[in-house]
Protein backbone atom coordinates (compact mmCIF):
# COMPACT_ATOMS: atom_id res chain seq x y z
CA UNK A 1 0.00 0.00 0.00
CA UNK A 2 1.36 3.51 -1.24
CA UNK A 3 2.05 5.45 1.69
CA UNK A 4 3.04 8.81 0.17
CA UNK A 5 -0.01 9.45 -2.98
CA UNK A 6 0.49 12.77 -5.70
CA UNK A 7 -1.96 12.96 -7.74
CA UNK A 8 -2.69 15.07 -10.78
CA UNK A 9 0.00 17.67 -9.21
CA UNK A 10 0.13 20.90 -10.79
CA UNK A 11 1.68 24.45 -9.51
CA UNK A 12 2.00 27.89 -11.54
CA UNK A 13 3.39 31.19 -10.32
CA UNK A 14 1.60 33.82 -12.15
CA UNK A 15 0.26 31.53 -14.68
CA UNK A 16 3.77 30.28 -15.28
CA UNK A 17 4.08 26.11 -14.80
CA UNK A 18 6.30 24.85 -12.34
CA UNK A 19 5.06 21.45 -11.85
CA UNK A 20 2.70 19.54 -14.46
CA UNK A 21 0.86 16.45 -13.99
CA UNK A 22 3.34 14.76 -11.56
CA UNK A 23 1.40 11.08 -10.37
CA UNK A 24 3.52 9.54 -7.48
CA UNK A 25 2.79 6.32 -5.02
CA UNK A 26 5.60 5.34 -2.43
CA UNK A 27 5.71 3.23 -0.04
CA UNK A 28 6.44 3.70 3.65
CA UNK A 29 10.24 3.07 4.51
CA UNK A 30 11.16 4.24 0.74
CA UNK A 31 14.18 6.15 -0.31
CA UNK A 32 13.00 8.35 -3.38
CA UNK A 33 15.39 10.47 -5.31
CA UNK A 34 14.48 13.06 -7.47
CA UNK A 35 16.87 14.56 -10.35
CA UNK A 36 16.84 17.50 -12.52
CA UNK A 37 18.16 20.61 -13.56
CA UNK A 38 17.82 23.76 -11.39
CA UNK A 39 14.63 25.67 -11.42
CA UNK A 40 12.66 22.33 -12.44
CA UNK A 41 10.68 22.37 -9.64
CA UNK A 42 12.71 19.66 -7.48
CA UNK A 43 12.76 22.37 -4.43
CA UNK A 44 9.02 23.33 -4.81
CA UNK A 45 7.95 19.88 -4.92
CA UNK A 46 9.69 19.20 -1.27
CA UNK A 47 8.13 22.52 -0.29
CA UNK A 48 5.24 20.78 -0.86
CA UNK A 49 5.27 17.64 0.62
CA UNK A 50 6.52 19.92 3.79
CA UNK A 51 3.31 22.01 3.84
CA UNK A 52 5.37 25.16 2.96
CA UNK A 53 3.16 25.43 -0.51
CA UNK A 54 -0.11 24.65 -2.16
CA UNK A 55 -0.69 23.06 -4.82
CA UNK A 56 -2.38 25.20 -7.39
CA UNK A 57 -4.02 21.47 -8.76
CA UNK A 58 -4.18 18.42 -7.41
CA UNK A 59 -3.26 16.23 -4.22
CA UNK A 60 -1.34 15.17 -1.70
CA UNK A 61 -2.03 12.27 0.65
CA UNK A 62 0.45 10.60 3.62
CA UNK A 63 -1.36 7.32 4.71
CA UNK A 64 -4.74 7.87 3.12
CA UNK A 65 -4.87 11.74 5.09
CA UNK A 66 -4.38 14.95 3.26
CA UNK A 67 -0.96 16.91 4.06
CA UNK A 68 -2.35 19.41 7.08
CA UNK A 69 -2.42 22.53 5.53
CA UNK A 70 1.31 23.96 7.68
CA UNK A 71 4.63 22.21 8.74
CA UNK A 72 4.74 19.53 11.02
CA UNK A 73 6.85 17.88 13.49
CA UNK A 74 6.39 14.53 11.78
CA UNK A 75 7.96 16.08 8.20
CA UNK A 76 11.56 17.00 8.86
CA UNK A 77 13.39 18.40 6.38
CA UNK A 78 17.61 19.16 6.00
CA UNK A 79 18.52 22.19 3.88
CA UNK A 80 22.34 22.24 1.90
CA UNK A 81 23.27 25.35 3.11
CA UNK A 82 23.05 24.46 7.72
CA UNK A 83 19.81 25.42 9.32
CA UNK A 84 22.16 25.41 12.71
CA UNK A 85 22.16 27.84 15.54
CA UNK A 86 25.90 29.01 15.56
CA UNK A 87 25.64 30.85 19.06
CA UNK A 88 24.62 27.37 20.34
CA UNK A 89 26.78 24.10 20.99
CA UNK A 90 25.78 20.91 19.49
CA UNK A 91 24.03 19.96 22.21
CA UNK A 92 22.02 23.02 23.00
CA UNK A 93 21.29 22.93 19.43
CA UNK A 94 19.26 19.65 19.96
CA UNK A 95 17.79 20.09 23.22
CA UNK A 96 16.04 23.38 22.15
CA UNK A 97 13.32 21.95 19.74
CA UNK A 98 12.96 19.55 22.91
CA UNK A 99 12.31 22.42 24.90
CA UNK A 100 10.02 24.45 22.88
CA UNK A 101 7.93 21.11 22.14
CA UNK A 102 7.93 20.70 26.18
CA UNK A 103 8.03 23.67 27.78
CA UNK A 104 6.32 26.34 25.51
CA UNK A 105 6.31 28.76 27.97
CA UNK A 106 9.38 28.63 29.70
CA UNK A 107 11.65 27.23 26.66
CA UNK A 108 13.59 25.31 29.51
CA UNK A 109 13.25 21.39 30.91
CA UNK A 110 14.27 20.51 34.20
CA UNK A 111 14.56 17.87 36.45
CA UNK A 112 13.23 14.44 34.98
CA UNK A 113 12.11 16.09 31.63
CA UNK A 114 15.45 17.01 31.21
CA UNK A 115 17.11 14.37 31.53
CA UNK A 116 14.87 12.29 29.65
CA UNK A 117 15.17 14.38 26.85
CA UNK A 118 19.42 14.24 27.50
CA UNK A 119 19.51 10.86 27.70
CA UNK A 120 17.42 10.65 24.38
CA UNK A 121 19.33 13.04 22.35
CA UNK A 122 22.87 11.01 23.93
CA UNK A 123 21.94 8.18 21.29
CA UNK A 124 21.20 10.30 18.71
CA UNK A 125 24.08 11.73 18.55
CA UNK A 126 26.07 8.53 19.21
CA UNK A 127 23.75 7.21 16.11
CA UNK A 128 24.84 10.61 14.05
CA UNK A 129 28.54 10.09 14.70
CA UNK A 130 28.54 13.41 17.33
CA UNK A 131 29.52 12.26 20.28
CA UNK A 132 32.73 13.59 20.61
CA UNK A 133 31.35 17.27 19.60
CA UNK A 134 28.77 17.40 22.01
CA UNK A 135 30.01 20.92 23.74
CA UNK A 136 31.42 22.07 20.13
CA UNK A 137 30.06 25.60 18.85
CA UNK A 138 29.25 24.53 14.42
CA UNK A 139 31.98 27.01 13.72
CA UNK A 140 34.57 24.54 15.33
CA UNK A 141 32.59 21.64 13.10
CA UNK A 142 34.04 20.86 10.05
CA UNK A 143 31.51 20.89 7.21
CA UNK A 144 30.34 17.09 7.09
CA UNK A 145 29.94 17.57 11.05
CA UNK A 146 27.79 20.76 10.30
CA UNK A 147 25.73 18.78 8.11
CA UNK A 148 25.49 15.80 10.62
CA UNK A 149 24.16 18.09 13.08
CA UNK A 150 21.11 19.80 10.47
CA UNK A 151 20.29 15.74 10.52
CA UNK A 152 20.21 15.48 13.88
CA UNK A 153 18.13 18.10 14.15
CA UNK A 154 15.57 16.88 11.89
CA UNK A 155 15.87 13.43 13.32
CA UNK A 156 15.36 14.88 17.15
CA UNK A 157 11.61 14.53 16.95
CA UNK A 158 11.43 11.18 14.98
CA UNK A 159 9.94 12.06 11.82
CA UNK A 160 7.94 10.12 9.42
CA UNK A 161 9.18 11.60 6.60
CA UNK A 162 12.61 13.53 5.59
CA UNK A 163 13.05 16.09 3.19
CA UNK A 164 16.74 16.57 1.75
CA UNK A 165 16.85 19.40 -0.76
CA UNK A 166 20.53 18.99 -2.07
CA UNK A 167 22.11 18.53 1.53
CA UNK A 168 25.70 17.74 0.12
CA UNK A 169 26.43 20.04 -2.21
CA UNK A 170 28.78 21.68 -0.45
CA UNK A 171 30.16 18.44 0.70
CA UNK A 172 33.87 17.18 -0.75
CA UNK A 173 33.30 13.77 -2.20
CA UNK A 174 34.95 11.51 0.04
CA UNK A 175 32.29 13.04 2.74
CA UNK A 176 29.77 12.71 0.89
CA UNK A 177 30.15 9.65 0.54
CA UNK A 178 30.33 8.75 4.18
CA UNK A 179 26.98 11.17 4.16
CA UNK A 180 25.30 8.83 2.09
CA UNK A 181 25.80 5.56 3.88
CA UNK A 182 24.49 7.45 6.87
CA UNK A 183 21.41 8.04 5.57
CA UNK A 184 20.65 4.74 3.95
CA UNK A 185 21.81 3.25 7.15
CA UNK A 186 19.37 5.71 9.25
CA UNK A 187 16.40 5.47 6.84
CA UNK A 188 16.60 1.78 6.97
CA UNK A 189 17.02 1.96 11.34
CA UNK A 190 14.21 4.50 11.86
CA UNK A 191 11.75 3.31 9.04
CA UNK A 192 11.53 6.81 7.64
CA UNK A 193 10.03 7.71 4.43
CA UNK A 194 12.55 9.72 2.36
CA UNK A 195 12.71 12.29 -0.32
CA UNK A 196 16.13 13.54 -1.38
CA UNK A 197 16.40 16.21 -4.13
CA UNK A 198 19.65 16.33 -6.10
CA UNK A 199 21.09 17.63 -9.81
CA UNK A 200 23.74 14.68 -9.43
CA UNK A 201 22.47 11.24 -10.94
CA UNK A 202 25.27 9.33 -9.69
CA UNK A 203 24.55 10.79 -6.37
CA UNK A 204 20.30 9.93 -7.27
CA UNK A 205 20.90 6.24 -8.34
CA UNK A 206 23.71 5.28 -5.16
Amino acid sequence: MSFVEVSDLFVSYDRTPIIERVNLAVAEGSFTTIVGASGCGKSTFLRLLLSQERPTKGTITVAGNPLPPDPTPDRGIVFQRYSVFPHLTVWQNLILAKEFEQAPLTGRLFGAARKKARDEIGELLERIGLTPATDRYPAQLSGGMQQRLAIAQALVKRPKILLLDEPFGALDPGIRNDMHELLLGLGRELSMTVFMVTHDINEAFK
